[in-house]
């Protein structure tokens, strides 16, 4: 590099030699590469495929009173995504499960929020080739967090219903946990825009699809439905069926309308990140009465019931 007569030489910066992150994070144990971590120590790549192109797989699975909840159907689903994707880890069942366990463990935390990944990760090469990439496998554990917050859950949700169409499930499998959100994201800003809280959008049919992190349902004559087109197969909105076989209550996977919606005598959203929380308002509408409808606090306290049921948790040891 040459540089004009009497003009300085420009001196680059050092390589630095760690990286220094100055953010904040919540309180947590992370499993990468064999090791576990702070959470502020624990970092994927910037050439991680995982990064690059959203090429990645989860299951999230939550803890309550030191105790998991349904560990063995997230767990499931979590091996069915990556055998989908074409991924393998070097990792049995067990072992991730014992890990899961230990990065709760370590936090101290008796309500967590657990997420395992898989990433595509990538070649030493930087090859474009998906084959040759070596997948990498993260667990971490924080703090337990809901789509909605106390008062929220007392009072029920406002939702909006965004006109954001749902990724097809011809180019993206719905039923493979994803981190492909932008209808969602863009879902969420319409939903604030609106004045609202969260957002549902719709397939391309115009019915209801699903929200960011969440299912919905409808009750209509203490009869239940649920959008079955273009959505996750929800492990909380699996447990609502058979919350709902044990209460006799009708439950239908089908297409589900905006004036359905709007029109139900109660409505509710489900989600491993807060379990099962009410829908008072949906756009202008007030649902039903305006409050917490009494189906929606039957399915909501036989919910929490069975967080103590060994058929339907796996206890923590922390010692």
């Amino acid at each position: 590099m040459t540089f004009a007569a009497g003009e300085p030489a420009m001196l680059f910066p050092a390589i630095e030699h760690r990286h220094r992150d100055l953010r904040n994070y919540p309180h947590g144990v992370a499993f990468m590469d064999g090791q576990y971590l702070p959470m502020s120590e624990a970092k994927v790549s910037v050439l991680d495929w995982g990064f690059l192109h959203s090429d990645a797989t989860y299951d999230t699975v939550h803890v309550w009173n030191g105790r998991f909840f349904r560990l063995d159907l997230h767990v499931d689903r979590f091996f069915r995504g990556m055998e989908k994707l074409r991924m393998k880890l070097p990792y049995s069942r067990a072992e991730i499960e014992s890990v899961l366990s230990t990065c709760v463990a370590l936090s101290g935390h008796k309500s967590a929020y657990v997420e395992m990944i898989c990433t595509r990760g990538g070649s030493p090469t930087f090859s474009r080739d998906p084959r040759q990439a070596e997948n990498r496998f993260i667990a971490f554990a924080v703090p337990f967090g809901s789509v909605a917050n106390k008062e929220q859950l007392e009072r029920g949700l406002h939702v909006a219903i965004s006109n954001t169409v749902r990724i097809s499930p011809k180019s993206v499998d719905p039923a493979i946990k994803n981190y492909h959100w932008l209808d969602l994201v863009k879902g969420l800003f319409d939903a604030y825009d609106y004045g609202a809280e969260t957002a549902l959008i719709v397939d391309t049919n115009d019915n209801i699809a699903e929200g960011p992190g969440f299912n919905v349902f409808t009750v209509k004559h203490s009869s239940l439905k649920t959008p079955s087109y273009r959505v996750l197969p929800g492990i909380t909105r699996q447990t609502v069926f058979y919350l709902c076989h044990e209460l006799n209550l009708s439950v239908t996977a089908c297409d589900v309308n905006r004036d359905e919606l709007k029109s139900a005598d109660e409505v509710f959203i489900t989600s491993t990140a807060g379990g099962i929380m009410s829908v008072t308002k949906v756009d202008d509408n007030s649902i039903g009465n305006g409050k917490v409808g009494s189906v929606t606090r039957r399915l909501t306290d036989l919910y929490w019931q069975k967080h103590t049921d060994p058929e339907w948790s796996t206890l923590i040891s922390y010692e």
